[in-house]
């Protein structure tokens, strides 16, 4: 069955026209994966059936996010890499790390056939109430909500050159600018936004680009592939030894330890807009409609933001809200 599996990866693979890579594994990854990789020779699975096992193994998938940094944004204040010239490749120091939560995915990164848009990042099931921590060491460039997408949150701009974003928190543990390291609380799972169901979407950036986070972390076994990533133009959106055998066996594994708890799906406007500290003015917003929505008062905000009770406010405009 093992090599039934890694040939239909290795099939899907190469119809996607991904060429193989040789990656040197340190000694602390290299045992556990030999254990999950086996010899991929050709078993003559047609794509389409690959295409289907791999739908169907994540059947828990959630519709994908609107892209803050392209999609309903001014994408000047969210990807602040417009116009920057980036390296055809680069090396990234990912030894120093913690997953920002042990959850297993539940929707790859990849194109959403079903969704005809494509997924950005992974989705890791949580519980509302979890901790998830930031992956590495760094400062907190953003807490924001995003009603049609991402809910509540948090980018991190790390000191590795990298950015992790995540999404449909239901509390920031965290304030912009605050440093934090590997590790560190900065908020809590939810299920704001565009999301069916709790889950923390999983973004990793280089200078704008949107990383398959499979590429840097190995999911199943709660760790980085090697202490090093090597960032290239052509081949980012590939993950890395990707075994779907192992993250379902993981899966199982995690549902014995954490079951699934009851919960009721929040409301962009619910109890989780007071954990704000910031507000991105949209079309259509007053101040009376703004300190309403997040429990404050108008005196509040123009005292907070130095604005009278007859200033205008303009679209894309950031507010202090605490």
């Amino acid at each position: 069955m093992k090599s039934i599996i890694t040939a239909l990866t290795a099939a899907l693979f190469i119809s996607l026209g991904a060429a193989a890579e040789d990656y040197i594994l340190p000694d602390r990854h290299a045992s556990q994966h030999d254990r999950l990789l086996a010899n991929q020779g050709n078993a003559g699975i047609s794509v389409d059936n690959t295409t289907k096992y791999l739908e169907d193994l994540f059947n828990e998938e959630e519709e994908p996010e609107f892209d803050i940094y392209t999609e309903g944004w001014d994408s000047n204040r969210v990807n602040c890499y417009t116009g920057v010239s980036v390296p055809q490749e680069a090396t990234i120091d990912v030894s120093r790390f913690s997953m920002p939560h042990p959850g297993y995915i539940t929707s790859p990164y990849g194109y959403r056939k079903r969704f005809r848009r494509m997924h950005k990042g992974v989705d890791l099931k949580v519980n509302i109430g979890d901790t998830i921590r930031a992956a590495f060491d760094g400062r907190i460039r953003i807490t924001n909500f995003e009603r049609r997408g991402y809910g509540y949150y948090v980018v991190v701009r790390h000191t590795n050159d990298l950015e992790t974003v995540y999404g449909h928190l239901s509390k920031f543990l965290v304030e912009p600018d605050a440093y934090v390291k590997a590790g560190d609380p900065i908020a809590l799972g939810g299920n704001t936004g565009r999301s069916t169901g709790p889950h923390l979407h999983f973004e990793t950036r280089y200078m704008g680009y949107a990383i398959n986070p499979c590429a840097i972390f190995d999911f199943a076994n709660q760790t980085t592939h090697t202490d090093t990533y090597t960032f290239n133009k052509n081949t980012y959106t590939r993950a890395r030894n990707f075994s779907p055998e192992a993250n379902t066996q993981y899966a199982n594994e995690y549902r014995k330890k954490n079951p699934p708890k009851p919960y009721v799906r929040s409301s962009s406007s619910g109890s989780s807009s007071k954990t704000a500290s910031s507000y991105t003015v949209r079309k259509g917003d007053s101040l009376s409609k703004i300190a309403a929505r997040n429990g404050t008062t108008v005196s509040k905000l123009c005292r907070l933001n130095g604005l009278s009770t007859s200033s205008k406010l303009r679209p894309g405009q950031r507010l202090k809200l605490r």
